[in-house]
């Protein structure tokens, strides 16, 4: 290390916040108009190395303001506070398809932030920082809490906000890969919106039977929200991705026991299959459109204009013309990005073109591609979830009727 580069400092402020809350790093104390790398490495929960860098010029007082100050190349250009975040990939070496997703909410993701000296693009595992500091973004906000849910043959998990409550809450619904996927729900928690994860394609009864859920299953959840003590019972929305979505259109249109007071559905199709029940991902070889004209509650679709998986916006442009001729257009919120692909999630998620599915029913593992630019899908991120948590946020705290056509508060 070059004696005029021992006393440089490195902060990131804060140093522990939550996953969709921005930072500011600052590099001081560098020699005036010192080329710089500051560079983020995590660990993921399987054990892969993820990493992101971006190359800076110090200012006349050896100062580096991320926030503030452009890249001049790494992993992202130009002013980007959180670049080094959504622009983390797999470390060089790395096998191929890899996907970064939180198993275990009740740990924070850890990122070490680190400053070397000049311009570096690769080989930091062999390098000595000039300075590091060791950043935590939680999913869950202090007082979040977990709650395994098993009642009425549910796999699921329920995330509530600090407090007392009661809450409104969210019926949390992923894609056709299954498990239960957590991040989500514990961070919608952390905004004050209870959630429910829901696992309905690879619960209990679903792998004994080999049948997956009918609408009954979901319609045991929405129950369950409504007579918890801590749950507004009349303040339930429910959100889906992927094949998600179409769970989430179904129940919102057709079913008779659960009245939502609002849908979001992400990257997904309002085609269905033509099966009374749910289905086996695998027998999905028939599909039919949804009646759109037949929801009654407020429906936000985010999609991707580059999802290179399903036909997102497409169907976004059919459903607004179907609910255009019902005459219940104006329930329809629409967030339609340029070169955004199709797994849109919370801000900072770093952006995946393709990775490795394996789908609920099938004994094989494929690469698919899920499509986006890396810089318009994280802005897609960033906007959309701001935008979904106003919307949650006006259906389900202010004076919103289920049919939408009150709206105070706004």
């Amino acid at each position: 290390m070059d004696e005029k580069h021992r006393c440089v400092q490195l902060s990131v402020n804060p140093s522990r916040g939550l996953m969709d809350e921005k930072f500011v790093i600052l590099v001081q104390h560098a020699p005036p108009g010192s080329e710089l790398t500051v560079h983020a490495l995590h660990q993921c929960d399987d054990g892969h190395g993820w990493d992101a860098f971006a190359h800076y010029i110090s200012d006349a007082t050896g100062r580096v303001n991320v926030s503030e100050d452009c890249s001049l190349g790494g992993t992202y250009s130009g002013i980007e506070p959180m670049g080094l975040l959504w622009s983390l990939r797999p470390v060089p070496g790395s096998k191929p398809g890899l996907r970064l997703r939180k198993k275990n909410v009740q740990e924070p993701m850890l990122v070490t932030v680190s400053v070397y000296e000049g311009h570096r693009k690769e080989g930091f595992a062999d390098l000595v920082p000039l300075a590091s500091v060791l950043v935590e973004r939680w999913y869950m906000a202090p007082g979040v809490r977990r709650i395994p849910v098993t009642e009425g043959g549910l796999t699921a998990t329920l995330f509530l906000p600090p407090g007392p409550g009661p809450f409104p809450a969210v019926m949390d619904l992923w894609g056709g890969g299954g498990q239960l996927v957590e991040y989500r729900s514990a961070l919608l928690a952390s905004h004050g919106i209870a959630a429910l994860a829901i696992d309905y394609l690879t619960a209990k009864n679903t792998s004994q039977t080999g049948i997956n859920m009918s609408a009954t299953y979901f319609e045991t959840a929405y129950k369950f929200l409504q007579e918890h003590p801590q749950i507004l019972g009349s303040r339930i929305a429910m959100m889906g991705l992927s094949f998600g979505t179409g769970v989430t259109l179904r129940m919102a249109a057709y079913s008779e026991v659960m009245k939502l007071r609002c849908a979001v559905c992400i990257s997904g199709s309002h085609v269905q299959p033509v099966d009374k029940e749910m289905g086996s991902v695998k027998e999905l070889l028939c599909f039919v459109s949804l009646q759109m004209g037949r929801l009654q509650c407020p429906l936000m679709l985010i999609v991707g204009e580059d999802d290179q998986n399903w036909a997102a916006e497409e169907s976004a442009n059919d459903m607004k013309e179907m609910m255009e001729r019902a005459g219940n257009s104006h329930l329809l919120t629409v967030l339609s990005y340029p070169e955004a692909g199709h797994l849109i999630e919370p801000p900072y998620t770093p952006h995946v073109r393709f990775s490795k599915f394996k789908s609920v029913g099938t004994d094989f593992t494929v690469m698919v591609l899920w499509g986006g630019q890396t810089l318009a899908h994280s802005r897609a991120q960033e906007d959309s979830w701001k935008k979904m948590l106003f919307f949650l946020r006006v259906n389900l705290f202010s004076g919103a009727r289920p049919d939408g056509k009150s709206l105070s508060n706004l």
